[in-house]
């Protein structure tokens, strides 16, 4: 009989949760009956039996290989098994890893392998993807308690009752568990030293060479881009950018929604009712100013059709003034501009603001997470495979994964587990020499929880402290706010597809437009065509699914 999840009868984990968090990971996972058998159930050799009361993946430590779908061009983590830190693991657990990562685009990878009936023994992908659902509901994937409960019990002594709750879904099953999480519980207890990935950035030495403009209304927001412009029209013989954002896709352009609502302190709900943000007189006063700034040869060209690796290149020559974007994601382009110049790097300012300049409400850690890993049908190993994902949930296996072999990467000083002097030179001045060689410190994110690693973690240095700390204090939780999207082929899931395509063509026509009155022509047309595909049925459900969270949320 498949036991389903009862969440009052779990044990509390056995997790030493220290300070923060940002970004997502999750693991999610459907049962697919008579699916892939253990190698040893195929070889008709029994499945030595886990304990509840030992780690599952000390019982076989025999060598096998995972292959790992990572549904991100960018991952550049791929080489498993060539630093010392994935070398301890699989030295350790037995596990080496095969990672598979896409070349073009990620969706088209991902769908033409959905298709096949056929997926690598472990899918990690954004918790948001449309795919996650795709692959539940077609049954080509396993879930965690089912594994958990023939193979691996102890799986429940490492995880969050929270964070499983979360992912369960309403039959009972859990089908994944957050990478980069954190329940409101946790952020009751280290929320003060939560940080936000979201900035607003600019290139000291320009902004103070400008006089350190204020930036925070429109009025002054375009005059600085314009000073910059001027007074900087090249960079190292290359046009000045302006303004950098995030790419644009098909749905639209991170920069320019969420993360603009948030500078702009727009609410997410009024009175217990979601908020549609993208009609608040705030938001469309600052877009209207990003389409002034176009207007003003402000808007380079490049941002509309640049992805994040020609981004990365033009961060590291300096090329951008100011920038809408996530931290984390410059932090080697960051560094190698330190490297060079210590005022050449980036810097976090307050930015766009609304018209009482009220202080940003910045996304912090939620308990979504940031991605999510699947095991597959196809596995060829389940127990191992359960087993292996409790080790990376584990706090040895977070231990391990961060800070690495003792000896190698890292030692014990006045009692304090920390990095040896040169590795930690090498992770806060050369970001790609350190992962290339020693492999710690998240390089392999999959299963990343800081809420334990930050415990090991080095005091922040120039040139990341600063950003950092800026966002202290301005940082939310907005756990209730996440998955309410409909997904698959659900009538509600193909409207809201529709429409955020539908919003993915528009934004651009709104920068790009003549002047104001073209702007409201276009967003009036935007508005009648959503409203005529069918945005309330989108919005009944996504109240719903709201009102279901909170309940979620308050009954832990």
């Amino acid at each position: 009989m498949k036991r389903k999840i009862n969440h009052r009868k779990w044990h509390k984990p056995a997790l030493m949760l220290t300070l923060a968090s940002l970004m997502m990971f999750t693991t999610a996972c459907s049962y697919f009956g008579g699916g892939s058998k253990s190698a040893s159930e195929q070889n008709n050799t029994p499945v030595k039996a886990a304990s509840a009361n030992e780690p599952g993946w000390k019982v076989d430590t025999s060598p096998i290989t995972f292959d790992w779908y990572m549904n991100f061009s960018w991952y550049t983590g791929s080489d498993w098994g060539t630093d010392p830190t994935s070398q301890y693991v699989t030295k350790k657990t037995g596990v080496s890893l095969n990672f598979i990562v896409p070349a073009g685009n990620e969706n088209e990878k991902l769908n033409t392998m959905i298709a096949s009936g056929k997926l690598p023994d472990f899918i990690t992908l954004s918790w948001g993807e449309d795919a996650v659902k795709k692959m539940i509901e077609g049954k080509l994937v396993l879930p965690l308690n089912e594994l958990a409960d023939q193979y691996d019990p102890y799986f429940y002594k490492v995880t969050d009752p929270a964070k499983l709750a979360w992912y369960t879904q309403p039959d009972g099953n859990v089908y994944g568990y957050p990478n980069a999480s954190s329940s409101p519980a946790d952020f009751a207890k280290y929320g003060k030293n939560y940080l936000s990935n979201q900035v607003f950035v600019v290139r000291k030495d320009m902004y103070e060479a400008l006089g350190k403009p204020d930036m925070r209304t429109p009025e002054g927001f375009l005059k600085a881009l314009n000073m910059a412009k001027e007074k900087f029209p090249e960079v190292n013989g290359q046009p000045l950018i302006p303004l950098g954002l995030h790419e644009f896709t098909e749905n639209g352009n991170y920069s320019l929604e969420g993360y603009l609502q948030n500078f702009l302190a727009i609410p997410m709900e009024k009175d217990g009712k979601l908020y549609d943000r993208t009609t608040d007189p705030e938001y469309l006063r600052w877009l209207k100013t990003f389409r002034q700034a176009n207007q003003n040869g402000l808007l380079s060209k490049d941002i509309f059709i640049d992805k994040r690796s020609q981004m990365e290149e033009k961060i590291a020559q300096g090329r951008y003034f100011a920038m809408l974007y996530q931290r984390s994601d410059f932090n080697t382009q960051q560094n190698a501009l330190y490297a060079k110049d210590p005022n050449s790097v980036y810097i976090a300012v307050d930015g766009p603001s609304n018209s009482k300049l009220d202080q940003p409400v910045l996304s912090g850690p939620v308990i979504s997470g940031w991605t999510v890993t699947l095991i597959s049908k196809n596995v060829k190993d389940k127990a191992r495979a359960i087993r292996f994902l409790e080790y990376l949930i584990s706090e040895e296996g977070q231990k391990d994964l961060y800070l690495g072999e003792k000896g190698v990467t890292y030692d014990t000083v006045d009692g304090k587990d920390q990095f040896k002097p040169e590795v930690l030179k090498s992770l806060n001045t050369d970001r790609s020499e350190f992962d290339t060689k020693y492999g710690a410190s998240h390089k392999y994110w999959m299963q990343m929880n800081t809420n334990i690693t930050d415990q090991w973690k080095p005091e922040s240095v120039d040139p990341f402290k600063q950003m950092e700390d800026w966002t202290k204090g301005k940082t939310v939780s907005s756990s209730e706010f996440d998955q309410l999207n409909p997904t698959g082929n659900s009538p509600e899931g193909i409207i809201n597809t529709k429409i955020s395509q539908l919003w993915g063509k528009t934004l651009p026509k709104l920068l790009l437009a003549s002047s104001d009155s073209e702007f409201d022509q276009i967003f009036n047309e935007y508005l009648s065509k959503r409203e005529a595909d069918g945005l309330a049925k989108v919005q009944a459900y996504q109240q719903t699914e709201y009102e279901k969270n909170k309940a979620k949320l308050e009954a832990q």
